[in-house]
């Protein structure tokens, strides 16, 4: 008798159960998912502000994939030194917020982050200046300050605080909000994401749900302080629309992300695993496309990079977007990209 198809394992058969089911399914499913994610931190993480601070930590943890990269490779290829400055930006107005208006933990984390993040945008300005795609980095940076100020100035706190401050803890929360946007860009130009590039953007978007489930979790407790330091009116509103928006915007990448881990660890059409070639990359479909169909009708081939603290492993796939990418592209992303066009829309 011959060896036979060997047996899927339980991660195997559920993977391949939910790619037969139909986009409204998977899209359903994937609320699903998110909902008792956040049901189980709920009842399983007491403090939530634990939650801010390991966003923080992951946060940090993909700095220092950037960090590595920068010092390993000595190049910027795939990196948007756009997306580090506005980084920067968002980061040092809310430390600065944060001395004024309430010290503690989360403002010596913003500190550490801050550095860490200067030293890379120090390190892609003057000393790996050369490496630096500027035709591929190509938002103008304007199209996200200019909304985002525009917005600080109609809607912000209504607290006891300096108006100034106020304006000034807007902006830094809707900046934070599109802040990964050229990075997304440099992607979607190059078509091909280094794979420390990769664990970065997937290192945000986790930071960005359990900061997102930070808050949710926060306004769902009640909680009377942090009621009160949001105050009333729009602005509670516009501060949970801005971390859902950032954590939609990473959803797309994470998905493909996770996707590729997924079918390298489960997948039978794994042809190629080889442990040479530094310089494999992760080929993703372009993030938020106007050419969606297009793109969607498109084979791809993808080359798998996924590192850890011991070697790499490398594999090589043959494939194409399926109907779960179509169900999210079609709809969260574009609705999405619409609400930053009609932000954008408002400088004018």
């Amino acid at each position: 008798m011959g060896l036979g198809r060997r047996a899927r394992n339980p991660v195997q058969t559920a993977a391949w159960w939910v790619k037969k089911q139909p986009p409204k399914v998977k899209a359903a499913l994937g609320v699903l998912t998110g909902i008792l994610t956040l049901i189980f931190l709920r009842f399983v993480i007491r403090d939530h502000d634990n939650l801010f601070v390991a966003a923080e930590f992951i946060h940090a943890v993909g700095i220092g994939c950037l960090i590595y990269k920068l010092m390993k490779e000595r190049t910027c290829s795939g990196l948007s030194l756009k997306s580090q400055e506005l980084t920067a930006i968002f980061l040092m107005v809310r430390l600065y917020c944060s001395l004024v208006m309430e010290f503690d933990i989360h403002t010596v984390l913003d500190f550490l982050t801050f550095l860490t993040t200067a030293w890379v945008i120090f390190m892609m300005r003057f000393k790996l200046k050369a490496t630096i795609s500027d035709d591929l980095d190509n938002l103008p940076i304007y199209y996200v300050l200019a909304p985002c100020a525009v917005l600080a100035l109609l809607i912000h706190p209504g607290t006891s605080h300096h108006i100034v401050n106020r304006v000034l803890w807007a902006f830094c929360v809707y900046l934070e909000a599109v802040s990964v946007m050229p990075q997304l860009r440099v992607m979607q130009n190059t078509r091909v994401v280094e794979p420390f590039t990769a664990h970065y953007v997937f290192a945000l978007g986790i930071a960005r749900f359990l900061s997102c489930a930070h808050w949710i979790l926060q306004v769902l407790d009640g909680h009377s302080f942090l009621l009160s330091a949001l105050g009333f009116g729009l602005w509670p509103g516009m501060v949970l629309l801005s971390e859902i928006v950032q954590t939609t915007i990473l959803a797309d990448f994470c998905y493909y992300y996770v996707k590729r881990y997924v079918r390298m660890h489960t997948s039978h059409d794994c042809v190629d695993v080889c442990e040479s070639s530094m310089h494999q990359h992760i080929l993703l479909p372009s993030v938020i496309s106007v050419k969606v169909a297009t793109e969607l009708s498109t084979e791809y081939i993808y080359n798998i990079h996924m590192s850890n603290l011991t070697g790499y492993l490398f594999c090589q796939c043959n494939g194409r977007t399926d109907d779960g990418a179509a169900s999210f592209r079609c709809s969260v992303v574009p609705a999405v990209v619409r609400l930053l066009n009609v932000l954008v829309k408002l400088k004018y």
